[in-house]
């Protein structure tokens, strides 16, 4: 498992993933090389999954944020499959979720404004395979997103 120097590494590097290698390390207060060695040995486990820029939909001219609760047909044998192959091939689909319980899958849609969102429900999404229910939920504001985990 992880030791307190992989932690150390850990808290860093979630707080400014662009930090090089030397400014890592400084800050872990242990040589380039072992940090070097850490990263690699937690990326080659999977625990560092990579890095990702994370851009303001809004500033890009996306104002509009839907949260789409979907109930499936469960009585037909793919229709997790299905539905989720086609709901991937939607650029405005920008996350997938899947449950247990009512609720089967939850989509986060993006649209530019309301006249987009609702060309697109009625062309893209209402025409996904298996739909049993749909329930929408307008997104009004983000008041916390941290995926920062407590190392």
């Amino acid at each position: 498992m992880l030791d307190d120097i992989d932690r150390r590494i850990l808290r860093h590097y979630q707080a400014d993933p662009s930090l090089s290698a030397a400014e890592l390390a400084e800050r872990c207060r242990i040589s380039s090389g072992v940090c070097w060695r850490r990263v690699e040995k937690m990326q080659a486990a999977g625990i560092i999954q990579g890095q990702e820029a994370v851009i303001d939909w809004a500033a890009l001219g996306f104002a509009v944020e839907v949260s789409l609760r979907v109930t499936l047909d469960k009585t037909q044998p793919r229709a997790f499959d299905d539905f989720i192959e086609a709901a991937r091939k939607v650029p405005e689909v920008i996350e997938i979720q899947t449950f247990l319980g009512r609720v089967d899958v939850r989509l986060s849609v993006i649209a530019r404004d309301m006249a987009h969102y609702q060309q697109l429900y009625r062309d893209r999404i209402l025409t996904l395979p298996h739909i049993a229910d749909i329930e929408a939920l307008m997104h009004i504001a983000r008041l916390k997103r941290d995926e920062v985990l407590p190392v």
